[in-house]
């Protein structure tokens, strides 16, 4: 094989045209080894290559754009898309403004997800974080007890927060999969009964806990806060999916 020369497109037997067209710009890109924001092949070309109408592949490049797997430059052509979570965030989120009470289980799981990869990822992000990074931690956990104490949300400070806590190590995957569970969270957070003064206050300490350990780079004590900040939530989702669970069979929910 010529490496200078780029592979040629491969068909397969037909689905739907729409789809073999995808498939192929798929297998082009791979047999190709192009990376995320390397240009794809003309309209016009495509169009001889695959034997495809213009409407063809214009709707194969716009189911794959949805995906992020190519992107369009209007004017310019299309390209190699940033193969993000974005989709799989978009869907979540879509799901939850149609029945915020059933993402009581995805925000479950997606909690389980983050708090498995944090955990996981605790030596790694622990040495990631410079003394820069943990000074701003800092000042965020100050931020969220001046919040607290004035009887407002601490959900935004806590985003911030954690988005700081992950930043250093670069993972876009990671960043993407914590948008998820903050979009999907303010949407069922409402339907969730609210946390008292004492979750407040835990939530400062357990984050107070997370920059301390992070300091004296201590993958265990940071693994216990995470676990200790993750609690309160998991109680509250555990709460609110038996009172629905009460609802649906007709049961009175606990008082």
């Amino acid at each position: 094989m010529n490496p200078s020369r780029p592979q040629e497109f491969r068909t397969t037997a037909r689905p739907s045209l729409r789809q073999e067209v995808s498939e192929a710009i798929k297998r082009y890109i791979l047999d190709n080894r192009l990376k995320p924001g390397d240009p794809l092949p003309s309209e016009a070309e495509l169009c001889a290559a695959l034997g495809a109408s213009r409407s063809s592949i214009r709707e194969a490049v716009k189911a794959l754009a949805v995906l992020d797997i190519v992107e369009v430059r209007h004017g310019h052509g299309t390209y190699v898309g940033r193969l993000s979570l974005s989709a799989l965030v978009e869907g979540l989120v879509f799901r939850g403004l149609l029945s915020p009470q059933d993402d009581f289980r995805i925000l479950s799981e997606l909690i389980e997800v983050r708090e498995l990869i944090e955990r996981g990822m605790a030596e790694r992000i622990l040495a990631a974080l410079a003394p820069g990074d943990l000074d701003a931690l800092d000042a965020m956990v100050d931020e969220m007890d001046a919040l607290g104490a004035a009887g407002e949300d601490l959900a935004a400070c806590d985003r911030a927060f954690h988005e700081r806590l992950m930043e250093p190590i670069g993972n876009q995957l990671v960043s993407q999969l914590s948008q998820a569970f903050w979009d999907v969270y303010a949407l069922v957070a409402p339907h969730l009964q609210g946390g008292s003064e004492a979750d407040e206050a835990g939530t400062v300490a357990d984050h107070r806990a997370l920059v301390r350990a992070a300091r004296d780079r201590d993958a265990d004590a940071f693994s216990r806060a995470l676990a200790g900040h993750y609690a309160p939530v998991r109680a509250r989702l555990a709460q609110a999916r038996a009172a629905q669970d009460g609802t649906a069979t007709g049961a009175a929910p606990a008082s």
